[in-house]
């Protein structure tokens, strides 16, 4: 069976302080367009809405647009941008680079599943 969809028509949107979320559900995969505007950061836009200290959401993403930086909870860093396709295990901190907002896309279904998602404590 085929399944296709449009982001066009998401089947949810999740909005947070700074940014917004929209995800399409299919049979295997979960997949997000995310968009961040300047002065968002993972720390203060979405842990209250998490629950957690850093980002434990697993992401295999693709930059389409604005520069991101990162941090891992061990303290590595790195800066994504247009074009680059990433891998980013949960435990991490994040920001939007400059004054251009981002626009990612998000592969690995936990962003379109949990991400910015309030918790029930």
């Amino acid at each position: 069976m085929i399944e296709v969809k449009t982001v066009e028509k998401p089947d949810e949107r999740r909005d947070f302080p700074r940014g917004h979320l929209e995800a399409v559900h299919l049979t295997g995969l979960d997949f997000a367009v995310g968009t961040f505007e300047p002065g968002w950061r993972w720390s203060e836009c979405v842990a209250p809405l998490a629950g957690t200290e850093s980002c434990e959401i697993h992401h295999n993403g693709y930059v389409v647009q604005g520069r991101m930086g990162v941090r891992m909870d061990d303290g590595g860093e790195a800066e994504v941008g247009p074009g680059d396709v990433f891998v980013l295990p949960p435990g991490h901190d994040a920001w939007v680079v400059g004054e251009e907002q981002v626009v990612l896309y998000d592969f690995a279904g936990g962003m379109a599943q949990e991400y910015a998602r309030a918790t029930d404590g």
